[in-house]
C-alpha cells in the first residue's frame, strides 16, 4: 500500500464476519453472505439503499425543475443521469433495484404527460411501454452484466 501512496483510515475500517450475518458497504455495494436456491453460501452485492435514494432525489428534482417543460427535454436531461447509474451498478445483483428504479421513472412520465394533458391517473391505457421507450425514447437498458462474461472471453480456435 506504500507503493501506491494509500493509507488505511483507522475509523472507516472495521472487521466484518459475513458468516455472523454482517454486511459492510464498499464503492456504493452493500455485500452481505446468502443462501442461494440450491442451498449453498453465495456472496451478494446490491447497490446500496442510500445509492438508490440519493439517484431518485436527483431524478426528482429534473422532474420538479421541468414541470412545464415538454417530456422530450425532461428525458433529455435524465437519460444521461439513469445510463451512468445503471452502468455503474450492472454487475452483481442489482436486477430488483433496476426494476424499482425503472418503475418509478416510468411513472413520473406517465405523471408529467397526464399533467400537460391536464388529466387524472397514469394513463396505462393511453400511452404503451413500447411508446414511451421507443418513441420518446426514455432509457431501457436496465440490464445486469455477470462478469466476467463468458461471451466476452476470447475463444481459441483449433488449428
Amino acid at each position: 500500500m506504500a507503493t501506491l501512496q494509500v493509507e488505511v483510515n483507522e475509523e472507516k475500517t472495521r472487521r466484518v464476519d459475513l458468516t455472523q450475518g454482517e454486511s459492510f458497504g464498499f464503492l456504493g455495494f452493500e455485500f452481505r453472505r446468502i443462501r442461494s436456491r440450491r442451498d449453498r453460501w453465495m456472496p451478494l452485492h446490491t447497490p446500496r439503499g442510500k445509492k438508490r435514494t440519493a439517484l431518485l432525489r436527483t431524478l426528482k428534482q429534473i422532474f420538479r425543475s421541468h414541470r412545464s417543460r415538454p417530456i422530450s427535454e425532461v428525458i433529455a436531461q435524465i437519460n444521461p443521469i439513469l445510463r451512468g447509474w445503471v452502468q455503474y451498478f450492472a454487475v452483481g445483483h442489482s436486477s430488483r433495484c433496476f426494476s424499482y428504479i425503472r418503475d418509478w421513472v416510468e411513472k413520473k412520465i406517465r405523471h408529467h404527460l397526464v399533467r400537460a394533458s391536464q388529466r387524472h391517473g397514469f394513463g396505462w391505457k393511453r400511452w404503451s411501454n413500447a411508446w414511451l421507450y421507443g418513441t420518446l425514447g426514455l432509457f431501457a437498458e436496465y440490464r445486469v452484466a455477470y462478469w466476467p462474461c463468458p461471451t466476452a472471453l476470447p475463444t481459441r480456435t483449433a488449428p
